[in-house]
């Protein structure tokens, strides 16, 4: 008997991409549900070479549900993923809602697969910031062989990782300059078209945005809370694809040469890295992937045991999608989940 399980938020663009992962991967699921708010009942989504009418989630029941990829924001989140657990319904929650709750595990599979175990407290288990996903399966394996420290990182973020608007305006803002017209910032706080905006969610008390201290405040949880980081996140003029500059300082000595060695047999991990014309990843290629790519590996000389490296993957799948189906699929693989029956 295979599972039974409802997409929150299918209309989206994480949603959309968690239907077609879960067709790709082959999930075991008999029945898929998609689900919205009330003004998109009726609106067809795709599922494989299916077609699913999308239902309300407000009134849909949940009691012979076994898994729910919640991908419908932290507010829609805090109000029904609570509900949902408690009609013995497992939620994989993509917004920020949950990831700082004690009693929420936080997951990437490659890197704390056994804190998974945490989720029957509140049946929640949280998926992280898409630009913390991919830092992390790249410097997990790191992290093992010399001990991380501290962590400098500048992302360069895609305009898709603030939904559909957000790459709606970049494309509307780049055909207005190319005919000049007037050229309107409505999801963005400046014009993204041929500009970077040094600045993703909004501002706290020391400087630091929210999206700069998710990074730090999640690294802490998943990998090692004795790790430093600073974060400088980024937006930028490219519709798929997170990139990461990334300086790392460690405990113990490791060379560009080992650290590319350890990285090339790690999981979910992709090493291009050819000193040459082209011989490193940008996010056009990652557009469409599952693995983390990593290029540029070299040591950083102005400090002791030091690397730097250059991180890229497709925001839409391992930075939300693919990783909230790696953690159901992680569920059911260690048999922490079984089919509910389904009423005759």
């Amino acid at each position: 008997m295979g599972f039974k399980i409802a997409v929150a938020g299918a209309t989206g663009n994480v949603g959309r991409e968690m239907l077609n992962i879960l067709e790709e991967r082959g999930f075991p699921a008999d029945e898929v549900v998609a689900l919205a708010s009330r003004r998109s009942m009726g609106t067809e989504v795709s599922y494989g070479d299916r077609t699913l009418k999308v239902k309300d989630l407000a009134n849909y029941d949940f009691s012979d549900t076994d898994i729910c990829l919640m991908s419908a924001g932290g507010n829609v989140s805090k109000e029904y993923s609570p509900k949902i657990g408690r009609q013995g319904c497992v939620v994989i929650d993509n917004s920020s809602a949950w990831r700082y709750d004690q009693d929420v595990p936080l997951i990437v599979p490659e890197v704390n697969p056994d804190a998974i175990t945490g989720f029957t407290k509140k049946n929640i288990i949280a998926n992280p910031n898409c630009s913390t996903a991919q830092l992390l399966v790249a410097l997990k394996p790191l992290h093992d062989a010399a001990t991380i420290t501290r962590i400098v990182v500048s992302t360069y973020q895609s305009v898709s990782g603030a939904g559909k608007d957000g790459m709606d305006e970049l494309f509307t803002q780049t055909r207005a300059v190319y005919v000049a017209d007037p050229v309107e910032s409505k999801k963005f706080t400046k014009r993204i078209a041929f500009n970077v905006i040094p600045h993703i969610d909004v501002f706290m008390e020391d400087g630091y945005t929210k999206e700069e201290w998710k990074m730090m405040a999640e690294t802490k949880k998943m990998l090692d809370p004795k790790i430093k980081l600073t974060a400088t996140c980024v937006r930028v003029p490219v519709f798929i694809g997170h990139s990461e500059a990334v300086n790392i300082e460690f405990e113990k000595p490791i060379s560009a040469d080992e650290a590319r060695e350890i990285l090339r047999e790690a999981p979910g991990c992709q090493v291009i890295d050819k000193h040459e014309d082209g011989g490193y990843i940008t996010p056009v290629e990652s557009a469409g992937e599952d693995a983390t790519f990593i290029s540029r590996i070299r040591e950083d000389i102005t400090v002791e045991n030091g690397l730097s490296l250059w991180i890229v993957s497709d925001n839409l799948r391992k930075g939300a999608a693919l990783n909230a189906i790696q953690i159901a699929e992680l569920l059911v693989a260690r048999g922490l989940i079984q089919p509910k029956k389904k009423a005759a």
